[in-house]
């Protein structure tokens, strides 16, 4: 592995040492994708490109954030951390460990870069030695998940969403929802569940285990990305009067995944969702529209029923399984 095939995300509080160090990673020929200051920025980056090998002084929440990071796809770390951080106890994913002075740093990064570029290719050139579960994550997704809601729907996703387990395959969500509500709502849902929830921006790839939420205000749309899926956020005008709309990304997903997709029709007014649900089971997905008796309101499941959309209707409480049952 070259090293111009490393893409390094470095994770550190001090903005001199992501400045410094990621100049002397990319004067080594290493590609710098992001230079962020915690955990919380680490993983909305991740949620856009991944990289080869992170180089991480995590504090706060770092043994957290590493399991995170193992569970959803496992990646080589290398510590940079301060000789007060008990470096013993983030195990996940570390391959080297580099203690850095508490002041210094800049004269620090000079004295050992060559120290540190050498723990960053060994760590691209051992990352096969990471243990991986029985299905890896860094595999892309073959199977995928869209869903659409609208009335009722952030109650219903609250039920649904806590109830899948992190081995779900990647899902995108429509929720009709005015602009600037979104990514409140995805941070409230992440808090609830085992899969990492997050709102979806532009090129983001779908990662199983992971769930993006279309922001209000635009459109999303999945599209093929080699054997996975990232999504396209794009403005345009309203369909079925939303946006964004459901049949937007049902329509897509019919395109870019096919009888790799699942489809979920879930609580709403009106009758967005029900032709791209049909699109959908017509490019043999699976597809799925939550009951009368559990809906909120039952008119886009309803009108995906009336035109032959849907293979099976289920009670609100038994999405996840059918999900996790087919994914």
């Amino acid at each position: 592995m070259t090293g111009a095939s490393i893409g390094v995300l470095i994770v550190d509080d001090s903005a001199v040492v992501r400045q410094h160090l990621a100049a002397r990673l990319r004067q080594s020929g290493i590609e710098v994708i992001g230079a962020v200051a915690g955990p919380a920025f680490a993983m909305e980056h991740m949620s856009r490109v991944w990289p080869d090998v992170l180089v991480v002084d995590p504090g706060l929440g770092g043994q957290s954030f590493l399991r995170q990071v193992m569970a959803l796809r496992p990646t080589p770390v290398v510590l940079c951390v301060s000789p007060s951080v008990d470096a013993a106890a983030l195990t996940a994913g570390v391959t080297a460990v580099i203690t850095k002075p508490d002041s210094g740093l800049k004269a620090f990064i000079d004295e050992r870069s060559a120290e540190i570029v050498e723990a960053v290719r060994s760590a691209a050139t051992n990352a096969r030695r990471i243990p991986r579960p029985a299905t890896p994550a860094t595999t892309a997704a073959s199977r995928v998940v869209v869903l659409g809601t609208s009335t009722g729907g952030t109650k219903a996703l609250e039920i649904v969403l806590p109830a899948l387990p992190r081995a779900t395959p990647g899902m995108v969500i429509v929720q009709h929802m005015p602009e600037n509500f979104t990514a409140a709502f995805a941070q409230r849902l992440n808090e609830m569940c085992q899969v990492h929830v997050t709102e979806a921006a532009d090129g983001a790839e779908v990662l199983p285990g992971q769930v993006l939420v279309a922001p209000g205000g635009r459109h999303t749309e999945l599209v093929r990305c080699g054997t996975g899926y990232r999504v396209r956020v794009f403005d345009g005008p309203p369909v079925n009067r939303h946006r964004p709309s459901v049949d937007v990304l049902f329509r897509s997903a019919a395109r870019a995944a096919g009888a790799s997709a699942i489809g979920v029709i879930m609580t709403g007014m009106g009758d967005d969702g029900a032709r791209g649900l049909l699109e959908m089971r017509q490019a043999g997905a699976f597809t799925v529209a939550q009951d009368a008796a559990t809906c909120v309101v039952h008119g886009m499941p309803h009108e995906a029923v009336q035109l032959g959309a849907v293979q099976r209707e289920a009670p609100l409480t038994h999405i996840a399984e059918m999900i996790h049952r087919h994914g």
